[in-house]
């Protein structure tokens, strides 16, 4: 835990004060909501701004009276901006955060691995960029206060929760006394330590690792390019492993392994601390001044729920799952969790589609969860090898990459990636997809490509269901007229999109009469190299948990 001397003082960042203020329910008893959402950390705002997005209500609960304290999650991947696009706010993000696509891995002081993602003119964000979740609190919270559907209740601490015939029943810890609220459906995204999850009694299952971090935040004014840099057995931290990112506000990230056996309270002793760092700065070639801003410990999980659905109860982030930090998969699975579970309860709150829409969300959601810990598990294991003969098989690898390129893939630290719903219950026409050679599969997120007159494709989607329709003379056929029409869902019309760019239609793999049904997260529904009216319409049906198509 950080340091209590250094709880809400900060050398960059003006910490906010959010007052209690006394909720109907002090004074006239319970009252039911349609959703309730435990947790105001990024997760929970997100769901409760797509929630809103959707024109559905909901009270978040927070027994905080600020944002977290320290940089935390500070790795936020082009699909989380993409998800921040569509809730209107992505422009804070970008004009705040510091955009990467390079990571340098090194072996004492010698590079071994250079990691590239990805990156082209065509994209509108790059693959990562770095913002203290700090800053990405406020920035979710001054949308959500702006939003009249989003009722946030700050200093109110869930203590109970009782699942109920017609949802859930909650009893909510405040500065003026205790109080009921009822809702139809409850998210929970409180955390690791979330008190809704161990007030049910759900256990998390899984792995922990052995290796501890100490993550330390520093302001220290430097030209050094924005980009990762990993450094295993260094004279920073010899016979163990350092993460080195720069943040915004001249604020730098320095995460180091402990040695086995340390004392992790010794270890967070503020003097011990300083000269750690120290040590590190040195290394790696810094003259300036520095100061030490926040610091904290981390340990790498691979923990989940069996299921993340409960009755009218839907777990998200940490909440559900741990993954570890190598990767960045935290922040950003999370957030991906939140759309998920809100567009759908929000489909089901309207009568625009039935419970079992709900059926799909743990599937999809924990499908994600065990391809991360998959990636995240390797990962972790080349950072913080768990036994000798790991160390004696990574300790090789990295000398080997030092003269020759075979050894050199196992250092990739394996980026987070957006995950593709190809087994969902939601997704159709398995053989229609298979037609492509090229594209997006059915499951997976829209290619955010640019258009020919500068905007981006993503742009252009709607708040409801979308469609892509392939035309290289941009014109729609008189039969498809009147799908807009059809395939409407509620009061949020379908939004059709004629793409005539040839570049875009290489990405998508697509022909004239090629099209893509898009779901309200981005994702592919089904997609049709050759258009079937019909089985658009099946298809739509199946995303809204109808039957298969």
């Amino acid at each position: 835990m950080p340091h209590p001397a250094h709880r809400q003082r900060s050398l960059y960042f003006d910490y906010p004060r959010y007052d209690f203020v006394p909720p109907p329910e002090l004074a006239s008893g319970p009252l039911t909501h349609e959703v309730a959402i435990v947790g105001g950390g990024p997760v929970g705002l997100t769901a409760a701004l797509e929630l809103a997005r959707h024109g559905v209500a909901c009270v978040l609960l927070d027994e905080k009276a600020t944002v977290s304290e320290g940089s935390r999650a500070i790795c936020i991947a082009r699909h989380s901006l993409e998800i921040m696009q569509q809730l209107g706010i992505s422009e804070r993000f970008v004009a705040k955060g510091l955009g990467w696509t390079h990571g340098t891995s090194y072996y004492g002081t010698r590079p071994v691995y250079r990691l590239e993602m990805p990156h082209s003119g065509h994209e509108r964000f790059y693959p990562m960029y770095n913002l203290q979740q700090q800053y990405v609190e406020k920035f979710l919270i001054d949308a959500a206060e702006a939003n009249p559907g989003i009722d946030l209740r700050w200093q109110s601490r869930v203590s109970a929760i009782k699942l109920t015939g017609g949802g859930a029943s909650l009893t909510v810890a405040t500065p003026h006394g205790p109080y009921t609220l009822n809702t139809r459906y409850v998210i929970a995204a409180d955390g690791a330590r979330s008190i809704v999850r161990r007030e049910l009694g759900l256990p998390l299952k899984g792995d922990a690792y052995e290796g501890c971090y100490v993550i330390a935040d520093v302001r220290m004014a430097s030209t050094y390019p924005t980009e990762r840099r990993a450094f295993f057995d260094s004279p920073g931290n010899p016979g163990s492993t350092v993460l080195v990112h720069r943040q915004p506000d001249d604020i730098w990230r320095i995460d180091y392994q402990l040695q086995p056996g340390e004392s992790e309270a010794e270890a967070l002793e503020e003097a011990n601390v300083l000269r750690r760092v120290g040590v590190i700065i040195e290394m790696i070639g810094e003259q300036a001044a520095w100061e030490l801003e926040w610091w904290s410990l981390y340990k790498a999980y691979t923990l989940a729920l069996d299921d993340y659905r409960h009755g009218p109860l839907l777990f998200a982030g940490d909440a559900a799952h741990l993954v570890p930090i190598f990767g960045v998969r935290g922040l950003n699975s999370g957030l991906a969790d939140a759309m998920n579970a809100a567009w759908k309860l929000a489909y089901v709150v309207r009568g625009w589609a039935p419970q079992r829409l709900l059926d799909s969300y743990s599937p999809e959601r924990r499908g994600a969860t065990l391809e991360v810990f998959d990636l995240a598990a390797k990962s972790t294991k080349f950072m913080t090898p768990p036994t000798r003969g790991y160390r004696r098989m990574r300790d090789a690898a990295l000398a080997l990459a030092v003269h020759t390129d075979l050894t050199r893939p196992l250092i990739n630290p394996r980026q987070s990636q957006p995950y593709t719903y190809a087994q969902s219950p939601l997704t159709g026409f398995p053989l229609r997809d298979r037609e492509f050679s090229a594209g997006p599969a059915a499951g997976a997120p829209l290619v955010n490509r640019r258009l020919k007159d500068g905007s981006f494709l993503l742009d252009r989607l709607g708040r409801g269901f979308s469609g892509l329709y392939f035309a290289s003379d941009g014109a729609l056929p008189p039969a498809l007229a009147g799908l807009p029409k059809d395939l409407s869902v509620g009061d949020e019309p379908f939004t059709l999109i004629i793409v005539s760019d040839a570049p875009t239609f290489g990405t998508y793999g697509a022909v004239d009469g090629t099209f893509y049904l898009v779901r309200p997260d981005r994702h592919v529904a089904a997609r049709w190299r050759h258009i079937d009216l019909d089985e658009v319409r099946s298809a739509l049906r199946q995303a809204l948990g109808g039957s298969s198509g």
